[in-house]
């Protein structure tokens, strides 16, 4: 099958395991779109593919970012972007699994994201520091009302993107994503989920596991690399909870919560394309299901 397949869902539905059985069986390889796994050493946190799993199916852009660098979805589109085709050119299956979904959307949909400006971010980031988000929220306002009055006053490191975005394009910041886009590729969406009840439990069990594997060691010997002041990779679940002090029972706990949140979040981003197929990860025969879905 040369054509783009995609596989996304919400956290611990058991994505990862289907795009290694389907690029097994396609004759394809892995394109990650889950953005903390791009970081070298989030490894126990982000569930990374084993050493054996990527021994066995070739894996994309895992591993491509320092924790200090900040992520960017218009440098991961251009890097996705060039795996993909690479493969479909070489008679591949490129294979995108992953949970971000403003990730999966940069790659499969004709979406503009605009550069950076690496001096003009770290000129807002200081004065983010230095007086805060509302007084950049106030100049986001005077600039563009309508983008003012999606970003939340407190999110300032989205501000800062929004005014970044402005001083380098002269046009607004597009606050939203566009409510339909025109895809890129003639591409299958896989979309695996399970009941919430389920999958609350996995994400317990999941975060358990983690703890138990040693995310909290993983955490501190990522500090002097500079993780706490990431300002990607520092909010990546688990780690973070980890960064904020306390007992692991609480950090576990924390974590947990968390997870659950990002998982509604997941749903709601993922439900609303209707390309997607959704199949039931809890059944026992879900790569069949996922392989006729591919065929009809």
């Amino acid at each position: 099958m040369n054509r783009l397949v995609v596989v996304v869902g919400p956290t611990a539905a058991g994505k990862s395991a289907l795009g290694l059985e389907l690029a097994r069986r396609l004759d394809g390889e892995i394109v990650n779109a889950d953005a903390m796994a791009l970081y070298r050493g989030l490894d126990i946190g982000t569930a990374k593919p084993t050493p054996a799993e990527r021994a066995a199916v070739p894996h994309h852009l895992l591993d491509v970012l320092d924790v200090t660098e900040t992520a960017s979805v218009a440098a991961y589109q251009r890097d996705a972007r060039a795996a993909v085709e690479a493969l479909l050119a070489a008679g591949r299956t490129p294979v995108l699994v992953g949970g971000s979904g403003l990730y999966v959307q940069a790659v499969v949909d004709e979406l503009e994201f605009p550069g950076t400006d690496p001096a003009l971010r770290a000129e807002l980031e200081t004065e983010l520091a230095a007086h805060g988000p509302a007084a950049l929220h106030a100049r986001l306002e005077a600039l563009d009302p309508a983008a003012a009055e999606v970003v939340l006053p407190g999110n300032g490191r989205r501000i800062v993107r929004a005014l970044e975005v402005i001083a380098l394009t002269g046009r607004p910041f597009p606050a939203r994503m566009p409510a339909a886009a025109v895809p890129r590729y003639d591409a299958v969406l896989l979309g695996v989920d399970r009941p919430t009840d389920d999958l609350d439990a996995r994400v317990a069990r999941r975060v358990a596991r983690m703890f138990a594997a040693g995310l909290v060691d993983e955490t501190r010997a990522l500090e002097p690399a500079g993780l706490r002041d990431g300002l990607t990779a520092s909010r990546a679940l688990g780690y973070q909870q980890v960064l904020a002090g306390g007992s692991m029972s609480t950090a576990a706990a924390d974590t947990v919560r968390a997870t659950r949140r990002f998982v509604r979040r997941q749903r709601s981003w993922f439900r609303r394309d209707a390309r997607t197929r959704w199949l039931d990860a809890a059944a026992p025969d879900l790569l069949g299901r996922a392989l006729t879905a591919l065929s009809s």
